[in-house]
């Protein structure tokens, strides 16, 4: 007969299994009814996203041969399905956990009843007789739900609103999946310690194999752990582990999942653990020289729609652009050209594939380390991809002659080159003693007074181009830049004054210096102004995305700028062959082109800015394009020199020197991975000009008829005279000459008619001839006078 203590015991374990029962169907009035239905409220606001089951995932980043790049998580747990786990370890964690767990349906009332007599005897919590189930549901709660402290210790606590929780969403949890689907949700849930989830990280991270590969002896050691894996660490507590262990072994035999000879065997084995643990490396701090380009995709994916605290928990699979033999290519190049422990000194280069659709950015690094050792000159500032360092030079260049051919000069056009250019109203600065409200530029060096625009753009004389600039328009000019791919120009505060964009800085001050490029830039954008030409004056967004995948394999849309044509296919196709000869003897890279051995067509431009304190070259093909540059990134920039490169006094650094060196020889690294580069084909109209840009030949007409023929199709004129041999008010040259820019002035050189004559030619005498008559002496005529000589031009 039963003692009154235990009767009582029995009494209160009906009571409490009638309020259970109540409170899951039922729920009472008074203060347990308050606290059912409180349990009743929750369960029904969490059960859903419980059932969805979508635990926090490690997501992959890959390169385009689908090698990790990096592995992004708040929890290192991937999911795996039930035919990818060992049958040891699901016996394991049935045996020692939950061996009812086939029979009940959410709950068990026999462990509840044993776990409550226990308990009410002893004064204290001993047994939980928790099932799979409600294991399942607070553990979801706790590493899924909970995201404050607060919320995280609620899902633990020991109430009766808690339980009855549990046991209301353990019942419905039972309904919906099968036994197999709610163990193998467990078993990728749970913490097995030294930050691993879920069992296949865990196998990873004990024993370096997967989950379907687990043995007995493994199983059964992560079975235990389960328990307490903070204290139940096998490399700070082994003997712990082992007897937890081997306790989980014995429940296995009295459950019969094993022989009594297994388990014997099992036991007298070691943990056979790795020397340590095997921890999967997080974030793009691991992604060595491949930090920047993590960096950036994760930035792109951000502002394409996906979160980076989505990334942290999604198990994503994000499939990059990233081309591991030209990454490895371009990093080489950089730290042969430039030290990563330079003083204050990086390179960085982006190369980008042009095209139609998209421009896939195939590699992006710095001469400098991606990671946090400041000692050991690391950074994970953004340095290919963020504004940086004083700018690109003589490259800006490009975006004055796009200006001017869209307006209708012609690749042929022959441009003046003074040796000093004053260009009125365009700023103030440049070379000393500029007049107010002028910018004055010189030449870097001796060029002819005259070259076409194809060997301009290949040596690149500086007032060639303030004059072109001052004829074309600074706004319009700035509206290329922007449109060929310096996007951020345009973005508001961009200048740092006023809140306007740097874009808008430089029309309001009409600034002569633009074409220059004394202004920072972002080296990826730059980059990408060279896919644009090169992809025909198409501008996509320069993308290290291929394809998002979610933990199930489907697609994940991504929200991406549309392309645009932003200037004409034959435009940007004549341009590219006008850039053609920067390589070529008398090119501003030749040096280096033939150091490194290239000799393959490519349209190119360097860039210098007047200071020395930061380079560039820029550089494509029809299969890839890119920018190397050259800059300080240090706290105090200063002029660089080349050679190697260093910080010095004055600079002597050109975008020919270690930045075209960096580009050649990376891409010819990987030069025959592509198809045998070419320049596309030239488009007539750009080469000549529009029918108005047309220069009519005005030589040899007086200035007032030349002024008036060139007035009539739409030019200015400006009239110099010079010394010539001419007629006096004839004019003898224009420049310039075959094509200019629409409305631009014209300067015709007026003879002043006092330059020095050509001397007469010496004079021979002429023998006359003689005439014989028949029946007559020869008869001799006289000397012949030579003849006089002929009119000069213009006399």
């Amino acid at each position: 007969m039963p003692s009154a203590k235990a009767f009582w015991k029995l009494a209160g374990f009906t009571t409490l299994g009638g309020a259970l029962v109540a409170g899951i169907l039922f729920p009472v009035v008074g203060g347990f009814g308050v606290a059912v239905n409180k349990a009743s409220e929750t369960a029904d606001s969490v059960s859903a996203e419980v059932l969805q089951g979508d635990a926090p995932a490690v997501s992959t980043m890959v390169d385009a041969n689908g090698k990790p790049i990096a592995w992004l998580y708040d929890q290192r747990r991937f999911e795996v399905p039930s035919d990818k786990i060992s049958n040891y370890m699901k016996l394991a964690q049935v045996s020692i956990e939950d061996r009812r767990f086939a029979q009940h349906h959410g709950v068990d009332w026999q462990g509840t009843i044993r776990a409550f007599l226990t308990n009410t005897g002893s004064g204290q919590v001993e047994q939980g007789a928790s099932t799979i189930d409600q294991q399942y549901i607070k553990n979801y709660q706790l590493l899924v739900v909970a995201q404050t402290d607060a919320e995280r210790r609620k899902a633990v606590e020991t109430t009766v609103a808690r339980k009855l929780r549990e046991i209301r969403m353990a019942l419905t949890l039972d309904k919906t999946l099968t036994k197999d689907e709610i163990l193998t949700r467990y078993l990728n849930l749970v913490s097995f310690g030294n930050g691993s989830y879920g069992v296949q990280d865990a196998a990873e991270t004990y024993f370096g194999v997967n989950a379907a590969d687990l043995s007995l002896t493994q199983a059964a050691m992560l079975a235990g752990m389960v328990q307490s894996p903070s204290r139940l660490n096998p490399y700070t507590n082994a003997d712990a582990v082992t007897t937890r262990r081997n306790a989980v072994l014995e429940s296995m035999v009295s459950t019969q999942a094993i022989t009594p000879q297994q388990g014997d065997a099992a036991m007298k084995e070691p943990l056979g653990v790795l020397p340590q643990p095997n921890e999967l490396p997080r974030g793009c701090i691991a992604a060595g020289n491949r930090g920047f380009f993590c960096d950036y995709a994760l930035k792109y994916l951000e502002n394409a729609g996906i979160s980076q605290e989505q990334i942290n928990k999604g198990g994503y699979l994000i499939k990059t652009t990233l081309d591991p033999s030209v990454q490895d290519s371009v990093k080489n190049a950089l730290d042969t050209q430039a030290s990563p422990s330079l003083d204050g000194i990086a390179e960085v280069m982006n190369i980008i594939a042009p095209g139609q659709d998209n421009h896939k950015v195939l590699a992006m690094a710095s001469s400098r380390t991606y990671g946090l050792d400041t000692a050991k000159d690391e950074t994970v500032q953004p340095e290919p991809f963020a504004m940086e360092g004083d700018g690109a030079g003589s490259i800006f260049k490009l975006f004055t002659v796009s200006a001017a051919m869209e307006k209708g000069l012609g690749l042929d056009t022959t441009m003046q080159v003074p040796p000093l250019y004053i260009a009125k109203g365009m700023g103030h600065g440049g070379a000393v003693g500029c007049p107010a409200d002028s910018y004055c530029v010189k030449n870097a060096g001796k060029y002819a007074p005259e070259m076409s625009l194809t060997q301009a753009l290949a040596t690149s004389p500086n007032t060639a181009f303030v004059k072109l600039l001052q004829q074309v328009g600074v706004g319009p000019a700035v509206d290329m830049a922007v449109r060929l791919g310096l996007r951020s120009y345009a973005d508001p505060g961009s200048s740092g004054v006023d809140g306007r964009s740097m874009a808008q800085i430089i029309k309001d001050e009409n600034r002569g210096s633009f074409t220059l490029g004394p202004t920072p830039v972002n080296p990826l954008e730059l980059s990408n102004v060279a896919a644009t030409l090169a992809s025909g004056g198409k501008w996509c967004p320069p993308t290290p995305i291929s394809g998002v995948f979610d933990r199930n394999g489907k697609p994940v849309p991504i929200t991406e700028a549309a392309c645009e044509q932003v200037v004409s296919p034959g435009l940007a196709n004549t341009l590219a062959n006008g850039m053609g000869h920067d390589h070529l003897p008398g090119g501003t890279s030749a040096g280096s082109a033939a150091k490194e051995h290239w000799t393959a067509p490519v349209a190119a431009k360097t860039g210098t800015t007047e200071t020395y304190r930061s380079s560039a070259f820029l550089a494509f093909t029809p299969s890839y394009a890119g920018v190397a540059y050259v800059y300080n990134d240090g706290s105090n920039p200063g002029s660089i020199c080349t050679s190697p490169l260093r910080p010095c006094g004055e600079g002597n650094v050109y975008g020919g020197n270690e930045p075209a060196a960096a580009w050649y020889q990376a891409m010819q690294g990987v030069i025959g991975q592509f198809p045998p580069p070419a320049l596309p084909p030239e488009d007539p109209t750009y080469v000549k000009g529009s029918p108005n840009s047309q220069v009519p030949n005005v030589t040899g007409l007086t200035k007032s008829a030349a002024t008036a023929e060139l007035q009539a199709v739409g030019f200015q004129v400006n009239a110099v005279t010079v010394t010539d041999a001419a007629q006096r008010g004839n004019v003898v040259s224009t420049a310039p000459s075959g094509s200019a820019v629409p409305g631009s002035t014209i300067t015709i050189n007026v003879s002043d008619g006092t330059g020095r004559r050509p001397a007469p030619k010496p004079t021979t005498p002429v023998t006359p001839p003689t005439i014989s008559v028949p029946g007559l002496p020869p008869i001799q005529l006289p000397p012949l006078s030579p003849p006089a000589p002929s009119p000069s031009p213009g006399n």
